[in-house]
């Protein structure tokens, strides 16, 4: 038993399973967007098929991540004692257990509606292809946020089996979010990425420029946020919500500076999580108080 445990706390960590906080309170958002309208009804079988496939996706995307990573990892002396190149999981382990979760993945999107498992070979494509990304362009941390910007609109798809304005906004909302906190914490490998031919906005203009450039990415997510409360006539609910997720974008560029990266995860893990699960209950509340 306490090798089982051992086992399945190895994937967990394998796959950073704590930093699902990112996009899962997101789907929520997206769920919740379309059972507030009229025309659909709350269903606990969907969001529960909901959350499976927002987990499933991230043990595919990340254990993916970990095996195309395997030889940086190796190197750089932050990431050598992960659970692949410390030799915790083996490589092939690793990859019965992507393959896996990404047919489970695709499984589950069969019992939402065909629209959903009709686009879910195209999400797998997007998250798994993030990986390879840091190869061939400095942009990678934007196609990290499309990756994870597919949960509000693919969680109201599930619902609806349609596309609409509003969710698509929230999706931008963390295309934004995600792709600025994510220059934040690659600030940290400039270096390593420089001498290892890897890609990233640190890499290609220094720190000081790449937390500018962060800056100037949340600011628009910002914005965006403001845009989606007027369209969606947020209540006081949202927009209390809006101010602490806007303080904590704010926070996180007050404590990380391009010559002290002593506090990135800090901003990183623990303020964008926090910024997260605050947004999306505050979202969700203020649409089940109007809507009910």
């Amino acid at each position: 038993m306490r090798s089982l445990l051992r086992s399945v706390s190895n994937y967990f960590s394998l796959v950073r399973f704590s930093h699902t906080v990112f996009a899962l309170p997101f789907a929520l958002i997206g769920f919740s967007l379309a059972v507030a309208s009229e025309e659909y009804v709350f269903s606990i079988k969907l969001l529960l098929l909901i959350i499976l496939c927002m987990i499933f996706a991230r043990n595919a995307a990340m254990g993916f991540n970990r095996i195309a990573d395997k030889s940086f990892d190796a190197l750089n002396p932050r990431t050598k004692t992960r659970e692949i190149p410390s030799g915790i999981i083996s490589i092939k382990a690793a990859t019965i257990f992507v393959i896996i979760n990404s047919l489970f993945f695709i499984a589950t999107t069969a019992f939402i509606n065909r629209l959903a498992l009709f686009l879910s070979p195209v999400a797998l494509f997007v998250i798994l292809g993030y990986s390879l990304t840091k190869r061939i362009t400095s942009l990678s941390h934007f196609i990290l946020g499309l990756g994870l910007s597919l949960a509000p609109i693919g969680a109201y798809i599930s619902v609806s089996g349609s596309f609409a304005i509003n969710p698509v906004i929230y999706s931008l909302i963390v295309v934004t979010w995600v792709s600025g906190f994510d220059i934040i914490y690659s600030l940290q490998d400039e270096e390593f990425d420089r001498d290892n031919l890897l890609r990233s906005l640190p890499q290609a203009t220094g720190k000081k420029r790449a937390l500018t450039i962060s800056a100037i990415i949340h600011l628009l997510t910002f914005i965006l946020v403001i845009v989606a409360g007027f369209f969606g006539n947020g209540g006081i609910l949202y927009w209390a919500g809006t101010a602490i997720f806007s303080g904590l974008l704010l926070y996180q560029h007050l404590i990380v500076k391009h010559d002290d990266l002593s506090r990135v995860n800090l901003a990183f893990g623990t303020t964008n999580g926090i910024a997260s699960i605050i947004f999306a209950a505050f979202v969700v509340a203020d649409l089940l108080l109007r809507h009910n």
